[in-house]
């Protein structure tokens, strides 16, 4: 801008700058190789002697379209970074009404942990207060019971003392009785209290329910949205719509063992969560499974063959990494084992699962069952697994009642 209105202010000197300084000619070709605007004498002197010249009104229509496209990809660009740079403030504020808003979250979910625990404080000391309350009443009932028989055996002593001193004849005419109640009468003990409190408190080791807990949300960052392969299903197996639910439902006379039913997603690679509802079944069986060169799975098998060996399959040799319930109450794990049955080992379960969490991590080589029910706490955790090919999510509702239901994400 400077440039143009001091062209317009001063004519002659911008009529000066299109004449050439040595010859007084107009500038009217542009040489490629020094880069100058001449005259048409500059063009035939030694100095651009075999250059390559073109009129200057061709060069500078080039060079403005070449200032136009870069100036319009430039301004395209600017946009872009405007843009970009928008985003990122949005996101900004995304971020920070979500970390405020997660902040929020957890100062009110330990604010109401500090409730339930200043709750629980109150009601344990009600209740060791009520204990004190009976306790001292039974011993002052006692203490009072006992200081009125003594009351009783004193005047007793004192009468007693008394009669000590009469004569024969009166003491042998006294017809009161009390020699005979003297004789008979005994201390009645009162009721014994325990000298140990009812009940004693014993906090929970919240650090360890933390821990636990902290670990199945650390897990259930992976979880993905499993559903049900309908592919070879066992004709005594029922499928829900959504492929979410399959319970198990006997076909008269025709009999099977069931050996359950795949996830319709499979693993290669990273980590994966999902959680599965069992609060309805008294048996299952759950986990990951993964084809082997022992065997291949197996969906369904008529009753006629051998039933007895039933659970043989479950283990790692044959692709299984899987923990069940059986019996209602026994929880079991079936690991490695030299023979051709599996070792299964024995579960101890403080609070039954009604919702079993599964977690693969597939390069890791891990499987670990969580109990969801009871704040995430480890039911069980397979190491050092051997996943040849795809790992696929099992689910075997047993021959018993009650759907098996896997849970959506977040549930």
């Amino acid at each position: 801008m400077e440039k143009i209105t001091e062209s317009k202010l001063n004519p002659e000197k911008e009529l000066k700058r299109n004449l050439c300084v040595h010859h007084e000619e107009k500038l009217l070709l542009f040489c490629k190789e020094d880069r100058k605007v001449i005259c048409w004498l500059c063009e035939r002197s030694q100095e651009h002697h075999g250059h390559h010249t073109f009129p200057a009104e061709e060069v500078v229509k080039e060079c403005q379209e070449k200032l136009q496209a870069a100036l319009e990809r430039l301004r395209k660009e600017q946009q872009k970074a405007e843009k970009l740079e928008a985003d990122i403030r949005e996101e900004r504020t995304s971020w920070k009404f979500q970390i405020q808003t997660e902040r929020q979250r957890i100062w009110t979910e330990f604010d109401q942990l500090r409730n339930i625990l200043d709750s629980e404080e109150q009601r344990e000391l009600q209740e060791l207060e009520g204990e004190e309350k009976r306790i001292l009443d039974s011993l002052a009932e006692a203490e009072a019971e006992l200081a009125q028989q003594n009351q009783l055996v004193k005047e007793l002593i004192s009468d007693l003392e008394h009669r000590c001193k009469w004569s024969t004849v009166d003491l042998l005419q006294d017809m009161s009785g009390i020699m005979k109640w003297s004789e008979i009468w005994t201390l009645k003990k009162p009721k014994t209290v325990s000298k140990r409190l009812k009940s004693v408190f014993h906090a929970p080791d919240l650090s360890t329910m933390l821990r636990t807990y902290r670990e199945l949300t650390r897990v259930q960052c992976y979880w993905v949205d499993i559903t049900l392969n309908p592919i070879n299903l066992n004709l005594s197996l029922v499928l829900s719509e959504d492929q979410r639910k399959v319970m198990s439902v006997p076909i008269w006379p025709v009999k099977f063992t069931n050996y359950g039913i795949l996830g319709s997603q499979y693993f290669s690679s990273g980590k994966h969560y999902w959680e599965i509802d069992v609060s309805q079944k008294t048996a299952w069986i759950l986990g990951v499974y993964c084809r082997t060169r022992f065997r291949n799975i197996k969906f369904g098998v008529r009753q006629g063959t051998v039933h007895q060996n039933v659970y043989s399959r479950y283990r790692p040799q044959c692709g299984y990494w899987v923990i069940g319930l059986q019996n209602k109450f026994e929880y079991k794990a079936f690991e490695e084992s030299s023979t051709s049955h599996p070792r299964v080992l024995t579960i101890s379960m403080a609070v039954p699962p009604h919702r079993v969490g599964v977690f693969l991590d597939y390069d890791a080589g891990i499987v670990s069952f969580f109990n969801v029910t009871n704040h995430g706490s480890l039911i069980y955790k397979f190491s050092k697994c051997c996943f040849s090919h795809t790992a696929y999510p099992y689910f075997n509702p047993w021959n018993c009642p009650g759907p098996i239901i896997l849970c959506p994400p977040r549930s």
